[in-house]
């Protein structure tokens, strides 16, 4: 009896350590990413699948967290407006990600599936705010801290809370997801003149070559990721990417940067890159095909709990947008008999219905010769 009691106790510390070593066998340019692993989490020797969205309201139920748990992702990645903070103050910041913890939708995943995160301006602090927001030092140590963040990361030490992740997937391949910041460096947005029949809605592309979404440090780092082996690259942006210019927040404010971007991709050589991104409060499916490249899909999977009434146009779009609650995936399957890698890209609702889904073979992700 004395002799049970020691061992079972043994036995669970030993399978909890198991546990925790083997479920994402992921080697992080920083430590690997905040977890919470429980003795029922299954070891997961690859990541497959990876789930994520945005715009999560604290104070609304998010059933449709629980429809990503009940698919068994291998990551959730929280692409921002992860609260509705909006607030100078950060005791208030503080309160909403308390009522955000205390969600029993959002325990439920974060006690089964591992959770990464950006932000973007509602958990930043302020609507649309960008490099001149004076709490951000202090709104990022409330980010990190939520997150669990490591302490030995170096997102505490730097500016700003970009940061990749590297991993093995299906077909032995290596998976990189790159976590950009698209708040801490960049410049103000350009009011739209609604008098000169270009501009719409709230902001104008800025053609002023010092303008800039990432910054230079970010953009210097971002370069050393792409050169990094890797055979698929995720880059999460809280941002829209590859939509058309619509008068909200997108890259096509900056049209340099988005060129910056097309341009470092290819001067790289860097395959297989997908965007993820949110924001916008609907789920649509954009591609953009520079010259001499392949398409750049940016999925978006924007309203966790919110939703918007009207869905800019966009010519990238692939099929039509989605407008109720919804998460997004990204399934990287190997064919048995070709042996070819395929990307799935699915837009989920809360009842598992795929109102938009995209295969994509990655050979078609390659850089041409």
């Amino acid at each position: 009896m004395y002799l049970i009691i020691p061992l079972l106790s043994f036995m669970r510390t030993f399978y909890l350590f198991i546990s925790i070593i083997s479920l994402l066998q992921c080697t992080a340019q920083q430590p690997q990413p905040a977890k919470k692993v429980t003795t029922d989490s299954p070891p997961r020797q690859k990541v497959t699948k990876i789930a994520f969205g945005s715009c999560m309201h604290q104070d609304k139920p998010a059933p449709v967290l629980l429809t990503a748990d009940s698919l068994k992702p291998d990551l959730f990645v929280f692409l921002g407006d992860n609260i509705y903070g909006d607030s100078p103050f950060m005791w208030v910041l503080k309160r909403k990600y308390k009522k955000l913890a205390a969600k029993p939708e959002f325990k439920q995943l974060k006690s089964h599936v591992p959770l990464l995160a950006v932000w973007d301006d509602h958990d930043y602090g302020k609507n649309d705010a960008g490099r001149e927001y004076r709490q951000k030092d202090r709104s990022k140590k409330i980010f990190l801290k939520f997150w669990e963040e490591p302490k030995e990361s170096k997102r505490w030490e730097r500016q700003g809370i970009y940061t990749s992740y590297t991993c093995k997937t299906a077909g032995n391949k290596t998976l990189q997801l790159i976590l950009l910041d698209n708040r801490w460096f960049r410049t103000p947005l350009k009011k739209a003149d609604l008098t000169n029949g270009m501009d719409k809605n709230d902001y104008a592309p800025d053609y002023n070559p010092g303008s800039s979404m990432l910054g230079s440090k970010q953009w210097k780092w971002l370069e050393t990721q792409l050169r990094t082996p890797a055979d698929i690259r995720i880059i999460a942006s809280s941002t829209q990417f590859s939509t058309e210019y619509n008068g909200y927040e997108t890259w096509s404010n900056f049209p340099y940067e988005q060129g910056r971007m097309f341009d470092l991709i290819e001067r790289t050589k860097a395959n297989g890159v997908v965007f993820i991104s949110g924001d916008v409060h609907y789920a649509e499916l954009n591609a953009i095909v520079p010259e001499n490249m392949y398409p750049i899909y940016d999925l978006t999977a924007s309203g966790i709990t919110e939703k918007w009434d009207h869905v800019e146009p966009s010519r990238f779009r692939i099929g039509e947008a989605f407008q109720e609650n919804h998460f997004g995936m990204i399934e990287i399957r190997e064919d048995y008999e070709t042996k070819e890698i395929y990307l799935w890209l699915t837009i989920y609702d809360v009842n598992r219905n795929t109102p938009i889904q995209h295969n994509i073979r990655l050979n078609d992700l390659q850089i041409p010769d």
